[in-house]
């Protein structure tokens, strides 16, 4: 994520020369380079040239505690103002009315009907929602096959009338389906286009008039960068819409989008999608966004996800087991679906500060779990839950059913032994028990 302009902003603000306060002559160069770094990543010239000043008029003067350095002091001053440019504020959805109408808008491939599901998942499973979806797209079959597909996966209805080919009685009929089936939300993704058109604008214009929703959604990809800011202005001409959602953050997205959107159209961001999983939807928190862009990471964010998987029961069990010494391979699956769960591991990384810029160069596959899996899913019930008995020739089946090396179940078993003594220790004799085992591997 915005990984091209973490790292020039990250050299921009630590080539900082001078001691003791920030100047117009040792700053100059400095956000001449934070401004060419906003410009690369498809920030308009405007926004990129009064960020700056901004920046530049609230650092200059300024003295620099004895504790910081200038870059470091400039470093929070970029901070505050990436968080005030991108809305300040965090904004949720408004699930006011019974029910709730939202209307997705958006282009033809900007994940709008994919992302209609992953929030219909998220107010079902985090808000508990009875969520509604409605398929107005009647130009695109494959639009209303999709979004039943996408409604099975996420355990929602799909409200559709394939042989009505007028939008607005679709939706306002939707409504009604929802009054009498007591749901509580109703998503109505609508038709998309390759370009915006008049046709487009008009008929969803008609199906806002209609509905009058309560939260009007425009959905942009971000990869599109500044295309994505003057499409997002287009349409908010002509519904006013209350909210933005951000797609693909996950991809080789400049981060443009993300910058600009705010200033532009004074409409928050209010959902980002992170991967292709339905779970894979995030609340837009300017301040943590502006600590990724800056490579200071998201932990807070990160402890939120490990807690939204966190089951309670499952951790009792598995510390009795621990306590016990029955702790297996089963038990060790468990605990990878879990971290499985909380979203693409590139993603996970850069959530912990200063592991992104580790991390770089090195690539992060989502099946990096898949070969370990294989080596367990190859074991028998009695291996998996007693891993002591895998001897030589164990090893030997086990290699050849997961397709690996027995170098690679022996790394695996290793690795295992060594999780299991850190947790016992960690669960017996707490920190005095973990210092004795990090002196023994000196």
């Amino acid at each position: 994520m915005f990984n091209n302009l973490t790292e020039k902003l990250d050299k921009a603000l630590h080539v900082l020369k001078g001691h003791g306060k920030i100047t117009e002559v040792n700053v100059a160069e400095t956000l001449k380079e934070v401004r060419k770094a906003l410009l690369d990543a498809d920030v308009n010239y405007k926004i990129a040239s009064d960020f700056t000043k901004q920046v530049k008029e609230k650092a200059i003067g300024q003295n620099v505690l004895t504790t910081l350095q200038p870059s470091q002091l400039l470093v929070k001053i970029v901070k505050d103002e990436l968080t005030q440019l991108m809305g300040g504020e965090t904004a949720g959805v408004n699930l006011i009315g019974n029910p709730s109408v939202i209307l997705m808008s958006g282009l033809q491939g900007s994940g709008k009907t994919t992302f209609s599901g992953k929030l219909a998942n998220y107010l079902k499973n985090k808000k508990s929602k009875n969520v509604l979806l409605v398929g107005c797209d009647i130009y695109r079959p494959a639009a209303i096959n999709q979004l039943q597909i996408v409604g099975e996966q996420v355990g929602v209805e799909v409200y559709v009338e394939l042989e009505n080919k007028n939008p607005v009685e679709i939706a306002q009929n939707a409504i009604k389906h929802a009054k009498s089936t007591n749901k509580n939300v109703v998503i109505i993704d609508t038709a998309g286009r390759l370009a915006i058109d008049e046709q487009m604008m008009k008929e969803i214009a008609n199906i806002h008039q209609a509905v009058k929703p309560h939260e009007t959604l425009f959905v942009v990809d971000s990869m599109t960068g500044q295309d994505a800011v003057n499409t997002a202005k287009a349409f908010n001409d002509i519904l006013n819409f209350d909210g933005v959602i951000l797609t693909k953050l996950d991809g080789d997205t400049r981060g443009g989008a993300a910058i600009s959107i705010k200033s532009v159209v004074n409409k928050p961001i209010k959902f980002i999608g992170t991967g292709e999983k339905m779970e894979a939807i995030d609340v837009f928190h300017p301040n943590r966004m502006a600590d990724r862009i800056l490579g200071m990471g998201d932990v807070i964010s990160l402890v939120e996800r490990a807690q939204e998987q966190y089951d309670e029961e499952e951790a009792r069990k598995i510390h009795k087991k621990i306590a016990k010494n029955q702790f297996g391979f089963d038990d060790f699956l468990s605990q990878i679906q879990q971290i499985k769960k909380m979203g693409n591991m590139k993603d996970l990384m850069g959530m912990i500060p200063g592991a992104g810029k580790m991390m770089k160069d090195i690539d992060i596959d989502d099946n990096a779990f898949k070969g370990i899996e294989s080596i367990i899913h190859s074991m028998t019930p009695s291996e998996r839950s007693n891993p002591s008995i895998i001897d030589v020739s164990r090893k030997n089946r086990i290699a050849k059913g997961s397709g690996t090396s027995v170098q690679e179940v022996n790394q695996l078993m290793k690795q295992f032994d060594q999780m299991s003594k850190m947790m016992k220790m960690m669960q017996g004799g707490g920190a005095k028990n973990m210092m004795n085992m990090m002196r023994g591997m000196r």
